[in-house]
């Protein structure tokens, strides 16, 4: 079959790899989209994955095509869209019920090959069958959603938040969506790229602009959300957040990434600084959403592109360029 590898830091191509076959409780997947993210481009870098050569991708979704001998839940034909989160059970994290934080914490398209090809491999526990009306080349969608529940989980935020998002990627977007169905009194959006922030304003956004200077918050925000992992952006925030508010580190940063706190501001207001890691208990929440039509996948994605354009695609998403970039079958 053809794939994407992720070969060694900064080298990827679309090769032939062998077929997967499944293993007792897994199905193979003929996959219909797979999108592209941030974590795609950390691996580039020699970051996250254990061990390259890596086929990527962890946001797909497809048919089933073939089972294993002890699977009974899923029907060949059936269409599904994939959790790729893979976790041990076993450590302390797994047993109270924080499996994200799993010790042995691994990934489809991270740690294990990836719906960047063909076909893909996976759990039948991490396969959610989609309803008729959703449309398979969409459903890459939900995995992302999935993590912008657990961010709003995570946040707990009361009614008549006022909330200040940094970027307007596909992540932020997802962000805001979220927080105008969770009562949000208001949901101001940064960006640098205008682009990104007209889609904002499409879907909208209260106020956007590339600075909260320009915004009229002086006393701060209630909410305030990194998607970006950029240093500059995460700095701006933490000094953003108003009295009893919360920061909440959504976007991945590089490992080397700093910000400077005010220990004394922290305990004085009451603020609260926390982050989300992946997926935690919302996959299945997030194709529910997903199908009651929390997103427009017209909007959100802006670049299907050919499976054998592989490298390209990840060039494209990385220029910064649209909103969510799908790789599709040739």
């Amino acid at each position: 079959m053809k794939a994407a590898v992720i070969e060694s830091a900064g080298k990827v191509t679309v090769a032939e790899v062998p077929d997967p076959a499944p293993g007792p409780r897994q199905v193979v997947v003929e996959v219909a989209a797979c999108g592209l993210c941030g974590t795609d481009l950390h691996i580039l870098q020699g970051e996250f994955a254990p061990s390259l050569p890596i086929v990527p991708g962890h946001e797909f979704a497809g048919e089933v095509v073939a089972l294993g001998a002890e699977v009974t839940e899923l029907r060949v034909g059936d269409r599904v869209a994939v959790d790729p989160s893979l976790y041990c059970y076993e450590c302390r994290y797994c047993r109270t019920g924080r499996n994200n934080l799993c010790e042995r914490w691994a990934a489809i398209g991270v740690s294990t090959a990836g719906g960047a090809a063909q076909y893909a491999v996976a759990p039948v526990a991490n396969c959610v069958r989609l309803p008729e009306h959703v449309r398979t080349a969409d459903a890459a969608l939900i995995e992302p959603l999935s993590c912008a529940v657990r961010g709003y989980d995570v946040l707990r935020t009361r009614l008549g938040a006022h909330v200040l998002i940094y970027g307007s990627g596909t992540m932020g977007l997802m962000m805001l969506e979220l927080a105008k169905r969770t009562g949000a009194a208001s949901v101001d959006m940064l960006d640098v790229n205008p682009e990104r922030l007209a889609t904002a304003r499409q879907l909208g956004v209260t106020g956007a602009a590339a600075s909260a200077d320009e915004l009229d918050r002086p006393q701060g925000w209630d909410v305030v959300v990194d998607a970006t992992g950029n240093a500059a952006a995460i700095q701006d925030g933490l000094d953003r957040v108003a009295k009893a508010g919360t920061f909440l580190q959504f976007g991945v940063a590089d490992y080397a990434t700093t910000a400077t706190i005010s220990p004394y501001r922290i305990y004085n207001q009451e603020i609260t600084i926390t982050g989300s890691m992946a997926v935690l208990h919302s996959y299945e929440r997030a194709a529910e959403l997903f199908a009651g039509g929390v997103l427009d996948p017209e909007v959100f994605i802006s670049d299907r592109m050919p499976l054998s354009r592989y490298p390209e695609a990840l060039d494209h998403f990385a220029s910064g360029a649209g909103r969510k970039t799908v790789v599709v079958p040739d």
